[in-house]
């Protein structure tokens, strides 16, 4: 679990949080939360995660972070804003539990045809526009929105599970 504050600075990480990205406390108190951020993760994900949070919405990701050495992790992250008042958002709070296999597996290639599409664009903010509209289009296609698609993702893997 981690906290932030309305730009996304980190102001608290939970014992688990730091165990598994591998930080100290004192490395990612007041750094920005995209510190874990993977390269591979694609730009419109993040996009539409922001555009959701910063409108006052929850939202749950699957995301692959960045550990300190490198290595990477998966997570099912359940991101809310945090509210100073009625009127004013304080931050963003983010509980993150182990995703399934499967779950991770489709992801991945989803997201791995969103940074190909990435990949094509010379410019970050053509790059974002060009995946995001391919994202729009894969979800348009399934018939779903994306909170629509992990929720199937995880109940997929539910099932496996039994």
């Amino acid at each position: 679990m981690s906290k932030t504050d309305d730009k996304g600075r980190i102001t608290y990480a939970n014992s688990v949080f730091l165990r598994v990205s591998g930080y100290d406390e004192a490395e990612v108190m007041g750094q920005p939360h995209s510190l874990i951020r993977h390269p591979d993760m694609p730009r419109a994900v993040f996009k539409l995660m922001w555009d959701t949070i910063q409108g006052g919405q929850e939202m749950f990701a699957y995301v692959n972070n960045l550990a300190a050495d490198g290595a990477h992790y998966w997570v099912f992250a359940h991101i809310t804003p945090s509210r100073a008042s009625a009127d004013a958002r304080a931050g963003y709070h983010s509980n993150r539990r182990s995703p399934g296999r499967g779950a991770v597996r489709e992801i991945d290639s989803l997201y791995g045809r969103l940074r190909a599409e990435e990949r094509r664009q010379s410019r970050p903010a053509d790059a974002i526009a060009a995946s995001g509209l391919l994202l729009a289009n894969e979800l348009a296609t399934a018939g779903l929105t994306y909170d629509e698609y992990v929720w199937s993702l995880v109940e997929r893997d539910r099932m496996v599970a039994r």
